[in-house]
């Protein structure tokens, strides 16, 4: 036998424990809003105060943004100034130990580990065996919104945002656009940040969802440092995929996220094609003008005869 050859068998089995993390391309619509969100100084219809940090030492300018709230029935995360949208930290929280776990999210990882995330009770009402909890391997959950324990809307400068209030609701699909536009991933929402920390923080993902758009050295301690990343929430009913329209049991990021990509599909194609705003009739100057000069002739001529 070779040398060659007894090297790919000995190679073979080590790559079973390889995970085979991928993303898909963008569609052109997609494509197409990203890009001019992308080039866009700042956000038209927040949402929320600024306020909200992508990073720990960076500037408090982030926002949740509503620009196309009315018309593709999306919100987003943005921050002020080109190519400002969010970075993506790395969630550890939810089930430990499950499908998947290869250490890399372990406890200790994770500076604010969280034993359940925030919509744990939903999952576990799904009473789908062996399931009770998101995991952070499998599932690719965003952590959107943020969330104060007090009544009040800040506490020493902590910012809240509910996206529930503008209709999202928990464990509903959601889009990500990462890798400088090139990668899209479907998710839920899954998570939200607490006011444990000392800044009101956005851009955050589990540790599936972040290795599909970084690769395989994505962990709880390292994440996605370019602000680069789109986080697209749609709001209604219709983008939860409820108990039976995602395989919540799934073995591998694949699995799941493969069981809801037909309900992203339908979503992404609320989004028009020039990524403006849909069921926007756009007329050009030069129509306009001939529009009046026939107009204006059709009157003159009535009058003359």
């Amino acid at each position: 036998m070779s040398p060659s050859i007894s090297l790919l068998i000995l190679t073979i089995p080590f790559l079973a424990f390889i995970p085979t993390v991928s993303a898909r391309d963008v569609p052109s619509n997609l494509q197409n809003l990203y890009t001019k969100l992308f080039k866009q100084k700042s956000c038209k219809h927040p949402l929320s105060d600024r306020g909200f940090y992508s990073t720990e030492d960076g500037p408090d300018t982030y926002t949740y943004c509503g620009d196309h709230l009315s018309d593709f029935k999306i919100l987003y995360i943005r921050g002020r100034g080109k190519g400002r949208l969010a970075n993506m930290d790395v969630d550890c929280d939810g089930l430990q130990g499950g499908p998947g776990d290869d250490g890399r999210c372990s406890v200790g990882a994770s500076p604010d580990y969280q034993g359940i995330t925030a919509f744990q009770e939903t999952v576990a009402s799904y009473n789908v065996s062996g399931v009770k909890d998101l995991n952070t391997y499998v599932h690719p959950y965003v952590v959107f919104g943020n969330e104060v324990e007090s009544d009040d809307m800040r506490i020493d400068g902590y910012m809240r945002f509910d996206p529930a209030e503008y209709g999202v609701e928990p464990l509903s699909v959601m889009a990500v656009v990462c890798d400088g536009g090139k990668k899209l991933v479907y998710g839920v929402w899954g998570d939200t940040n607490g006011d444990d920390g000392a800044k009101s923080m956005v851009g955050e993902a589990s540790l599936a969802l972040a290795t599909a758009c970084g690769g395989i050295e994505m962990s709880g301690s390292n994440g996605i440092g370019e602000e680069d990343v789109l986080y697209l929430a749609f709001t209604g009913t219709e983008a939860v995929p409820g108990a039976k329209g995602a395989k919540w049991d799934a073995g591998s990021f694949e699995e799941f996220e493969r069981s809801i990509e037909g309900l992203g599909d339908q979503l992404v194609r609320r989004i028009a094609e020039d990524g403006s705003a849909s069921g926007t009739v756009r007329v050009s100057w030069g129509l306009m003008v001939w529009m009046f000069v026939a107009l204006a002739g059709g009157h003159l001529g009535a009058y003359w005869i």
